[in-house]
C-alpha cells in the first residue's frame, strides 16, 4: 500500500517536517497494520518534493507516478492500493493507470470536474467522503465516480457519516471502512 497524504492547491516548497497531513495518515497506516497483521504486507508513505499540487504541473501525481516506477523496479509485480486523503486523494486517482495499482482508496478527495478518469478502466476504485466535509466537494466526488464508472471503472461511492475532511471524528469508522476494502482488493483474484 502506498499513502498519499493531503496539501495545497499552489505551493512550490517542500513540505515542513512537521507535516499535520502526513502525521494523519501514519495513524491510519497503523490502524492497516494491526488489521493485516497476519499477511504480509508493504505499507509506505509518500513525502512530495513540493506541499501543492501547482496547476498543470500536478507535482503530487507526478510524484506519486515515480513512486510506483520506483517500488515496480524494486519489488517487481507486487498488487499496489493506493490510499489519498485530499490532494492525496486526486494523486492517487491520477496515478492508479499505472499497471501495478490494483485499486484506490480515496479518503475525502479533491476531485475537480475536468479530473480525467478514461485511465482508471479495468480499476477498483472507492470514493469515501462526508456530505458536510467544507474542504473538498463530495458532490464533484460522487460525479467522479460515476464518470469513472461511464470509462469502465468499477467505482464505489461510500458515504461517511461522519469526519468532515480531517476524518478525525469518527477516525476508526474511516480506518475500519479503508481496511476493509483493503482486504477485499488485496484477496487473491
Amino acid at each position: 500500500m502506498v499513502l498519499l497524504h493531503g496539501g495545497r492547491a499552489e505551493d512550490l516548497r517542500p513540505p515542513p517536517l512537521l507535516n499535520l497531513p502526513a502525521w494523519r495518515m501514519r495513524f491510519l497506516a497503523a490502524a492497516l497494520a494491526r488489521t493485516l497483521s497476519g499477511r504480509t504486507v508493504l505499507i509506505t508513505t509518500l513525502r512530495y518534493r513540493r506541499r501543492g499540487w501547482n496547476g498543470p504541473r500536478a507535482d503530487a501525481a507526478r510524484d506519486a507516478a515515480a513512486a510506483l516506477d520506483r517500488l515496480h523496479a524494486r519489488q517487481g509485480d507486487l498488487p499496489v492500493v493506493l490510499i489519498g486523503h485530499s490532494m492525496g486523494g486526486r494523486a492517487a486517482l491520477r496515478a492508479a493507470g499505472h499497471p501495478c495499482v490494483r485499486g484506490v482508496i480515496a479518503l475525502a478527495p479533491w476531485c475537480p470536474p475536468e479530473e480525467p478518469v478514461g485511465h482508471l478502466a479495468g480499476r477498483e476504485v472507492y470514493v469515501l467522503h462526508d456530505e458536510r466535509d467544507r474542504v473538498t466537494s463530495a458532490r464533484q466526488s460522487w460525479d467522479f465516480v460515476r464518470r469513472a464508472r461511464a470509462a469502465g471503472a468499477s467505482a464505489v461511492a461510500v458515504r461517511m457519516a461522519a469526519g468532515g475532511h480531517t476524518m478525525l471524528r469518527a477516525g476508526r469508522s474511516w480506518h475500519r471502512q479503508t481496511s476493509e476494502i483493503v482486504e477485499h482488493l488485496l484477496s487473491p483474484r
